[in-house]
């Protein structure tokens, strides 16, 4: 996630096959919820997270090159931030393109591990807010807008929110709390 100056291997790989298929490793299912439930969804997800934020390991990087659950509560907020602006793009323009963002870089500007976790448990709730309110406006109208990402991967509005979900949960895997 983050760059290897701080020993962390940047992500590379194209998640945009979790539309099509369940990830075997975390068990999202991009068939198992609708837009709908994504608000719902969001909500549950940053309570999970708030849980992950007062563990006594919340500091601690598992292993060599692995994030540590404040680092990854960190990008998950930011997650949060980032698919909120695509959305109200998407759903204010006609087929927007959204600039790049290098989460890598995000990461190392925003000095994640040195954050204190009882701001980001605050921040993650407000932004996951946020972004649950904004999904909460799509209609049958505007569910099938499209925006494309800097790399030319192109979304509907609700292909983004899956996107944005299983995103979140996979991070929630990834520090043990698993899909609340």
């Amino acid at each position: 996630m983050s760059t290897a100056s701080d020993g962390i291997t940047p992500d590379t790989k194209d998640w945009t096959w979790v539309l099509d298929r369940p990830c075997p490793d975390c068990g999202f299912d991009p068939r198992a919820q609708d837009l709908a439930d994504l608000p719902r969804l969001v909500h549950d997800t940053a309570m999970a997270w708030s849980d992950v934020l007062v563990r006594a390991d919340v500091r601690e990087r598992p292993a060599a090159g692995v994030w540590s659950p404040l680092e990854y509560a960190c990008h998950v907020r930011d997650v949060h931030e980032l698919f909120a602006q695509r959305l109200r793009l998407m759903l204010d323009e006609d087929e927007p393109t959204f600039a790049n963002w290098d989460q890598d870089a995000t990461a190392i500007e925003g000095d994640y591990a040195a954050q204190d976790p009882a701001e980001v448990a605050v921040a993650l709730i407000e932004t996951a807010g946020t972004v649950a309110g904004v999904y909460a406006t799509v209609t049958d109208a505007t569910r099938s807008r499209r925006g494309t990402r800097s790399n030319g991967d192109e979304f509907t509005v609700e292909s983004l929110g899956t996107y944005h979900l299983h995103d979140v949960v996979h991070h929630l895997h990834d520090v043990g709390a698993g899909r609340s």
